[in-house]
């Protein structure tokens, strides 16, 4: 009469694929660690060297 519900799927959504490769991340830490240098007196020299800072530990 029926068909018998196969649950033994997952409903949850797929992982998402990587954007950025490890050398992605790389490349980005050292671009960014030359625009700081460029921007070492602006107010928003900090923020950019923090993430500098924090791609590192990626990588």
């Amino acid at each position: 009469m029926s068909e018998p519900i196969d649950n033994s799927k997952s409903r949850e959504p797929e992982r998402s694929r990587a954007v950025f490769s490890q050398e992605d991340f790389q490349l980005i830490r050292t671009a960014i660690g030359h625009y700081v240098k460029e921007i070492k007196d602006q107010p928003e020299s900090m923020k950019y060297s923090n993430l500098y800072h924090r791609l590192g530990r990626i990588a």
